[in-house]
């Protein structure tokens, strides 16, 4: 399980920024970026992008990091890595619906969700508590 919530997180992360930077028109920043290293020929495809595979890679990320919690139970790194994929989330519903500016949004999301996936690749999660409760440690007097 533990594998695979890891692989899942950074499939989610991957995705959002790809589709991200394929994006021209929402966001120049990420598509220049895109452009640069040859991912240009998505820009055919940015409605697809934007209505769908943006949210579709951040709910991915968000599950996994669900997910992932339940295994390692650490409140900080669940936080961390649920707050990028809902501010994706948010972006991609606040365009889409409302059509509103939502590209500093976006970008602060992918930051978070890139930020926890090096996190994550640098210092794994270890479980600290079980079902039953947290072990405290023995005090020696």
């Amino acid at each position: 399980m533990r594998l695979i919530t890891r692989i899942t997180d950074k499939a989610g992360v991957l995705g959002s920024i790809a589709s991200a930077m394929g994006c021209a028109a929402c966001f120049p920043a990420l598509a220049s970026l895109g452009a640069a290293i040859g991912l240009g020929f998505l820009g055919q495809w940015e409605r697809l992008f934007i209505t769908t595979l943006i949210p579709l890679f951040a709910a991915l990320a968000l599950l996994a990091n669900v997910l992932g919690w339940f295994s390692h139970r650490q409140w900080h790194r669940g936080a961390l890595g649920v707050i990028g994929p809902l501010l994706v989330l948010s972006a991609a519903i606040l365009m889409r619906f409302f059509g509103l500016p939502t590209a500093p949004l976006l970008y602060a999301g992918l930051v978070f969700m890139v930020g926890t996936s090096i996190w994550d690749l640098l210092a794994p999660a270890t479980r600290r508590c079980g079902p039953d409760g947290c072990e405290l440690p023995s005090g020696r007097g």
